[in-house]
């Protein structure tokens, strides 16, 4: 069993990017509409991956990934994949840890978080001066939820 534990960051300012050791761009799709479990598909630089994340609030879920061909991802996203996602990740070393920044682009544009994972849910971390608010219990963050409801349509509401 495979137990993810993350918690989430709106980002601040610019300060972060100078310290980015390595960045690729990500496409993703869901091929569900995330009752108990959201599947994703997703491709990073040319690597690709199928994930089932359980659909719960807050830092601790089952999650569960694995390697697929390319081409499969491609076709998954081009022929099944309904809420679609693109971004930037930036990795950014911090202390003993590494940060993931997610810059979103498309309809979630404007849209920059920050993700740690964690070994426990008791784990610290230190925490840079470009981390913003937590939103790690707030589900309008998750991948999922903003492949349904994009950042753009957010102010509409």
């Amino acid at each position: 069993m495979a137990i993810e534990i993350e918690r989430k960051f709106l980002v601040c300012g610019e300060g972060w990017r100078d310290q980015v050791r390595h960045s690729s761009p990500m496409a993703q799709a869901y091929l569900n509409d995330a009752g108990r479990a959201s599947v994703r598909v997703r491709i990073e630089a040319e690597q690709a991956t199928l994930n089932i994340k359980q659909a719960v609030a807050g830092a601790q879920r089952l999650e569960f990934e694995y390697p697929i061909p390319l081409v499969d991802a491609q076709q998954l996203i081009a022929e099944l994949g309904g809420g679609r996602i693109e971004k930037q990740r930036h990795r950014v070393p911090v202390g003993e840890q590494v940060w993931e920044i997610d810059e979103f682009f498309g309809d979630n544009a404007g849209l920059i978080v920050a993700e740690i994972e964690l070994p426990s849910l008791q784990a610290t971390f230190e925490r840079p001066g470009w981390l913003g608010d937590e939103v790690t219990e707030d589900s309008r963050y998750y991948n999922h939820a903003l492949a349904q409801h994009p950042y753009k349509d957010w102010a509409a509401s």
